[in-house]
């Protein structure tokens, strides 16, 4: 058996697609309801898709921002996966090149050979030669990932509140307006607000081209300031349903809101619509502040808590450099065996090799890029087993300099 790693070309698009489970109509996600979406099922039906989509999947393949790596058994695609070129918003606000993993998979009869590893393998390589020191990707299943050097950094709750149980702490009246709007209007303003969000939200990804195309087979509401500014967003179906328990679900796919004014239109729009009885949300914030806002705070039932972007750390040096710190210290890391000593303040951090020094905390590449965003504390790594601590009281001390103000969160994937 003879294997080979390297790049798909143009010609071999199709082969390539064909791997895909997206493509093939195979299951691309755990079968768990309410994984992922507003809905009731974890996934739409799955589908093969046509000789005419998988000519147009083809056409749309090769890229500069889409760069898939195949892994050729005997000339043969038997696996492949992708990277595109993305951004992401760290602590402090900078915006950084990543590498997101996309489009993966492996023909069921190759399986358990290593081709992924090795695929793998030769994506990373390839980002760290494009400068980019992040990897990042959403991961279909919780086990595959963390053996290649990945750790889940930005977690989502799923939650639904039935309308009868809602009502709010304080009255509101709304200086702007909102507006039920078509999806050629609501695709114009969707990527503008986005800019602004992802510019302040520590984990937020940049959008795909395309991202906001043929937004029409849904609901569509913005808001707009006293000047007429959108300064918010959101869509949400109302599915009908065969079954009396799922009746009037209003099923909400995307909220965005610039600041509380909006984000309490559009929430108290959405929780009081009629003819609905429930609402359901998917994709949210672990911190959302809406809980905290209704009389009773037990309305807003949580239905699952989710892992998001999973990060791989390419870089040690550059990537601790990058970001700023919440509180001034100085801590010798040791990531896979490798000693670093990091360096912060609440403005700026310096990371250096420390061969010599001994380390405060131990811990692997993995678990560094589940903290790198803030998204999980170290003392919950120390307390489950999955880093060391040296030196007394150092957890503490790297819990406080990687303390975030938010915690992480990206509304947009890859």
């Amino acid at each position: 058996m003879t294997i080979e790693i390297r790049p798909v070309t143009h010609a071999e698009a199709k082969e390539y697609l064909r791997v895909l489970p997206w493509v093939n109509g195979l299951p691309q996600e755990e079968p768990e309801p309410s994984a992922w979406y507003a809905g009731r099922a974890a996934n739409p039906p799955q589908r093969k898709a046509t000789p005419e989509q998988l000519d147009r999947y083809a056409d749309e393949l090769l890229t500069d921002w889409f760069r898939p790596q195949a892994a050729f058994v005997d000339g043969k695609v038997a696996g492949g996966s992708a990277i595109v070129s993305v951004e992401l918003t760290l602590p402090g606000g900078r915006q950084v090149p990543m590498g997101g993993v996309t489009s993966t998979g492996v023909l069921p009869t190759y399986r358990r050979r290593g081709l992924l590893r090795k695929v793998m393998g030769a994506m990373l390589d390839d980002c760290r030669e494009r400068g980019e020191f992040l990897a990042g990707l959403s991961a279909s299943e919780a086990t595959i990932y963390g053996r290649y050097g990945f750790g889940p950094a930005t977690f989502q709750h799923r939650w639904e509140v039935r309308r009868t149980d809602v009502a709010f702490q304080t009255p509101f009246t709304d200086p702007g307006r909102l507006d039920l709007v078509e999806g050629a209007e609501a695709a114009a303003v969707w990527p503008v607000l986005h800019e602004q969000v992802r510019a302040v939200r520590v984990g937020e990804v940049s959008p795909l081209p395309g991202k906001w195309s043929g937004l029409s087979d849904a609901y569509h509401l913005v808001h707009r300031d006293a000047a007429g500014q959108a300064d918010g967003a959101a869509i949400f179906q109302l599915p009908w349903s065969p079954d009396p328990e799922y009746a009037g679900e209003l099923q909400v796919e995307a909220f965005e809101a610039l600041n509380h004014d909006a984000y309490r239109a559009l929430w108290g729009l959405l929780l009081d619509f009629d003819l609905t009885k429930r609402v359901v949300a998917a994709r949210r914030p672990v911190d959302e502040p809406l809980r905290w806002m209704l009389t009773n705070s037990r309305a807003l039932k949580l239905a699952r808590t989710r892992d998001n972007l999973w990060l791989n750390i390419l870089d040690v040096q550059r990537a601790l450099t990058a970001r700023t710190y919440a509180a001034t210290d100085s801590l010798v890391l040791e990531v896979d065996g490798v000693r670093w000593r990091l360096e912060t303040n609440e403005s700026e951090a310096a990371c250096t090799a420390a061969p010599g020094a001994a380390a405060d905390v131990s811990l692997t590449v993995s678990e560094l890029g589940s903290l790198y965003l803030g998204g999980v504390r170290p003392s919950e790594f120390r307390d489950a087993g999955r880093l060391t601590e040296h030196t007394s009281g150092a957890v503490s001390r790297l819990d406080a300099v990687l303390r975030p103000d938010r915690a992480p969160h990206n509304a947009v994937g890859f």
